[in-house]
């Protein structure tokens, strides 16, 4: 039954900069309607001999009645706002719905409605278009080796073709969920350092281990978990050419016991990687034809129906397309950069830039993810280029992200007097996340928060981009003299002998357990730090030099299980913006003096035990 929703189109003209993300989102899924019952129409004749098109549509219906009823929600509040104009208010409540004093209320449910809805269609267009590789994955997953308890399966493929999206939609299959008793994810990137891929490996089985493991009580536990298991292992991007690392780590997977028809799936894009660990012939993943990447294209350049207006550009991005090579990232990136602009000056600028003419490794993602961020303003380049300290397959929190930026002063100042610092920050996430620099948002139930990852491949150019300003220290890395922002993902002395000639350091983010002792030394070193992250970290007792660090804008302590008592010398960070202290169960109290810190924001403090005595 076609339904009609042209109620809501007077107000979602009206309020519209007040409303302006919610408008855009109700107007995509108005738009997302129409295009549903366009593909049904299409597909019905197809349907009756195609069963696994059958079940794809079956899909496709059950959230088209979910976007119906969304919308139907919504205009229902519009013609009750119509009555309460013309006869009075019955409800205190539809009055507030629309009121700008209560910005949040229904609208924000409403809008988290529209957005699941719109994730789903996402999941399942995705679904369909990778249809025929999860097949065949699925399929060599199932197949018995009798030669071999575990087999390795490597899936290959150049960056942005969907590795990544085909990888997870296999993992989460049900027929993959219920065939193996144990299913493991682990992004290892350039890192193969055994031991740290074991505590990963564990960490996917059981959540969380003790850091201080040495490999003998690693392999032990190792084999508690996987004995007499069918289990699942995705190593994801995978870049090590050393077969005999290789070779200890497959040592360790085989001899812990699993079950015969266990599998390891190896997503890499180096082919010496697939032929070093694979069992079984390599899974090739091919680029989309020229007429997917078009249709994609015009797709996120476009809003519906608009390209048949803009003949020009279509042509132009038909040539743009040709440059992607099949590549759905580069070609998702550069639509997103055109979104919206009918300057064909514009357009012919990223057809014929000179960067296409630059060897590259990657083919055609890499020019388009550099032109798309030649193009952000110089406040969102900042931004993006500080993201390339947290790791690949990071799960960024929007907040957490925005709080970092803070610290930093990278935020331009609001231009609204309603506005605070961290609506800036979300516009420019939001800003990113449509140039698809961000991907894969899931919002967090329960909170106005909300996760998501870089792409691999948009992370190698944030730490090309980086480079210099920001490092990930390991005992194998080298350190640039004049490096404002530290990852440290390793300790010890190697560690320590690289920090001694850095002196203008403003963040350090502790990705591992660190001794007090160190931490102490790089507290009295770096006295610019803006930034401290000690997420996870096991201290019983906070070092009191802390409370130097005059610049300190973010203290982040959160999930240390064990801390007692903060040093009195927290006090004296005057300068503090934000102090994450969730889950430290431990925290017996707050320091009076904590009034003292008046630059802290309003709600950044999270609620603490009922225990605490402030």
């Amino acid at each position: 039954m076609d339904r009609s929703w042209s109620s809501l189109d007077p107000l979602l003209t009206k309020n519209s900069a007040r409303h302006g993300a919610f408008r855009s989102d109700l107007e995509k899924l108005k738009d997302t309607v129409s295009t549903i019952k366009a593909v049904l129409l299409d597909a019905e004749e197809k349907q009756a001999s195609d069963h696994r098109l059958n079940h794809w549509l079956g899909k496709l219906r059950d959230v088209l009645h979910d976007a119906e009823n969304v919308l139907d929600e919504f205009n229902y509040r519009v013609l009750l706002k119509e009555v309460m104009k013309k006869y009075g208010s019955t409800s205190k409540k539809v009055r507030d719905f629309f009121s700008s004093s209560n910005p949040l209320a229904s609208r924000f449910k409403l809008a988290h409605k529209i957005k699941d809805v719109r994730k789903r269609v996402d999941d399942i267009a995705a679904d369909k278009d990778k249809d025929d590789d999860k097949r065949k994955i699925i399929h060599l997953l199932m197949q018995q080796d009798s030669g071999r308890n575990v087999s390795v399966i490597p899936i290959i493929g150049i960056g942005g073709l969907g590795k990544t999206t085909i990888a997870k939609l296999v993992y989460r299959d049900e027929g993959v969920v219920s065939y193996f008793e144990l299913r493991m994810w682990v992004c290892i990137s350039e890192d193969f350092d055994v031991t740290r891929l074991i505590k990963e490996i564990l960490k996917s089985a059981i959540g969380s281990i003790d850091e201080n493991l040495g490999v003998d009580q690693l392999q032990i536990r190792l084999r508690e978990f996987l004995k007499e298991k069918k289990f699942l292992l995705v190593l994801d991007d995978v870049w090590n050419e050393d077969r005999n690392k290789w070779i200890e780590l497959e040592a360790l997977l085989l001899g812990a016991g699993g079950c015969n028809g266990s599998k390891i799936i190896v997503k890499t894009r180096n082919d010496l990687v697939a032929n070093i660990m694979g069992t079984t012939p390599t899974y090739k993943l091919d680029g989309l034809s020229q007429e997917e990447c078009l249709s994609l294209f015009v797709k996120f350049a476009f809003k519906e129906g608009e390209e048949k207006q803009h003949p020009n550009l279509l042509e132009i991005g038909k040539e743009i397309v040709r440059k992607c090579i099949g590549v759905p990232l580069a070609v998702r990136t550069l639509a997103s950069l055109l979104y919206s602009k009918v300057d064909e000056k514009e357009w012919k600028h990223v057809r014929d830039n000179e960067i296409w003419n630059l060897e590259q490794k990657e083919g055609g993602i890499l020019p388009a993810l550099q032109l798309s961020y030649n193009q952000l303003s110089f406040q969102l380049k900042q931004c993006f280029a500080y993201c390339s300290l947290f790791p690949k397959d990071y799960d960024f929190i929007n907040l957490h992200l925005i709080q970092h930026w803070m610290a930093h002063g990278i935020l331009q100042s609001p231009v609204n007097e309603n506005q605070e610092l961290e609506d800036v920050g979300e516009f420019y996430i939001k800003k990113l996340l449509s140039r698809s620099f961000f991907q894969d948002f899931n919002e967090i139930e329960t909170s106005m928060m909300y996760t998501f990852k870089v792409h691999d491949l948009v992370h190698d150019l944030a730490l090309s981009i980086a480079k210099g300003e920001c490092s990930v220290v390991t005992k194998q890395s080298s350190v640039a003299p004049n490096v404002c922002h530290l990852t440290f993902s390793d300790n010890g002395q190697e560690v320590t002998t690289q920090l001694e000639k850095l002196s203008k350091v403003r963040t350090v983010i502790f990705q591992t357990e660190q001794p007090v002792s160190l931490v102490e030394a790089r507290i009295s070193r770096f006295k610019y730090l803006c930034v401290v992250d000690f997420t996870k970290s096991s201290f019983k007792e906070f070092p009191s030099s802390i409370g130097t660090l005059k610049h300190l804008r973010l203290l982040n302590l959160s999930k240390n299980r064990i801390i007692k008592l903060l040093p009195n010398s927290i006090c004296k960070l005057h300068s503090l913006q934000t102090l994450l202290l969730d889950r430290c169960d431990n925290l017996e109290r707050l320091l009076k003096g904590i009034r003292n810190m008046i630059n802290l924001r309003d709600g950044w403090v999270p609620p603490l035990s009922s225990n605490i005595d402030c």
